[in-house]
């Protein structure tokens, strides 16, 4: 009797034992799982393709379409489409009535080369030779030269394009290098750093730009992110809409709304090497962009042969409003001349979700774009930033 106890109290322990080994397995299998989750999301991949026949060059994170350039000898102005939301929607529009010439993500001007006709790229969709004719050639447009394609790591990518912009089909009137880099941020963020420098090349060229509808690059949002749908402008002063923000100065403007339960947005950021203060340019139906200092903003000016000017942006793609996106305080990040690394956002951006900005935030916001005193305002927190 006392053996067959002392058998069984044995076979007991042995089944805790294993109980106690199996449930610390599985803790592990589940801690190991949570950690590989986070590894992965803290650090997407990024992917660069080139495709030379169909005139793309496609940026990926984790295999999926973020950001495609599009250079075809059928456009008239090489441009950025589709800016893809971190769910995957089209934040941008190609091609849309009125205004078939807008080009989601696109650099242009009006242009006059010394012993030349003044020439608008901005209108270049509208220099066909065959008028409406989709396949006529344009007498007027800028050029893809070629794509150089930089470091490709982790979740970062850089590149170089070159273009020319021309007139009458074959005289080149300025040189433009467009500098890329590329950055994922995690959740399906992301970040553009983009340089845009022009070089009077064959001669000055004066620059008169319309007053009204010239930005220093575009951005055109689809219908279905506009103010029209229920969208939301913000800039950095804590301006709202195309009434508040339209002309004004302002270190940023963001552009959100909630799409099929789904709230994201983009944020133009102006490089403090900029030369500020400048205004902007927004419209309560998607398009918007920073524009030049008021010295050359919306009034001739001449840029000698030989002389070159930029304009430097930051493009972030982000989860949320303008709060869930942190658009201030990546803002601020920004300036400090700092490298971008990986950020979740995503339990901040939720909570955002369904509803307007408030006046209280919008206050909150102009504190920490520094443009208003205030005192309690929010810490910064974790940065996206970091130095090299």
């Amino acid at each position: 009797m006392i053996e067959m106890a002392l058998l069984k109290k044995a076979a007991a322990t042995s089944r805790l034992a294993e109980r106690r080994r199996d449930a610390g397995f599985l803790a592990a299998l589940a801690l190991g799982m949570l950690v590989t989750q986070i590894g992965l999301a803290a650090e997407p991949r990024v992917e660069v393709r080139r495709d030379d026949p169909r005139a793309e060059v496609v940026f990926l994170i984790d295999g999926r379409e973020a950001v495609t350039y599009r250079h075809g000898t059928d456009v008239d102005l090489p441009h950025f489409y589709p800016l893809r939301s971190p769910s995957g929607r089209a934040l941008t529009v190609d091609k849309t009535e009125p205004y078939p010439h807008h080009r989601s993500l696109w650099f242009a001007d009006t242009v006059e080369l010394a012993g030349r006709r003044k020439v608008s790229l901005y209108d270049a969709y509208y220099s066909r030779r065959e008028g409406k004719d989709e396949k006529g050639a344009f007498r007027d447009r800028v050029r893809h030269v070629d794509f150089s394609l930089g470091d490709v790591e982790g979740n970062r990518a850089s590149a170089v394009m070159r273009l020319v912009w021309e007139m009458d089909e074959k005289v080149p009137v300025v040189d433009e290098r467009r500098e890329v880099k590329f950055v994922a941020l995690g959740d399906g963020e992301y970040f553009m750093d983009l340089t845009f420098t022009l070089t009077a090349s064959y001669g000055d060229v004066r620059f008169v730009s319309d007053a009204v509808h010239y930005a220093w690059p575009y951005v055109r949002m689809a219908k279905e992110w506009s103010v029209d749908e229920g969208g939301t402008i913000v800039d950095s002063n804590g301006g709202k809409n195309q009434s508040q923000t339209n002309g004004k100065v302002a270190q940023w403007v963001d552009y959100s709304n909630t799409v099929a339960g789904r709230t994201e947005g983009l944020a133009l950021l102006s490089h403090p090497g900029n030369a500020h203060p400048h205004r902007w340019l927004t419209r309560d139906y998607g398009t918007f962009g920073p524009r030049r200092e008021d010295s050359k903003s919306g009034r001739p000016f001449v840029l000698s042969k030989g002389e070159s000017l930029s304009q430097r942006v930051g493009v972030l793609v982000h989860r949320g409003d303008v709060l869930g996106g942190r658009v201030a305080e990546r803002y601020k990040d920004y300036c400090e001349g700092a490298n971008v690394r990986s950020a979740r956002t995503s339990r901040r951006a939720s909570q955002t979700n369904h509803r307007k900005v408030s006046n209280d935030e919008l206050r909150i916001i102009s504190c920490l774009a520094g443009t208003a005193g205030c005192a309690g305002c929010p810490s910064r927190g974790d940065t996206l930033f970091g130095r090299r």
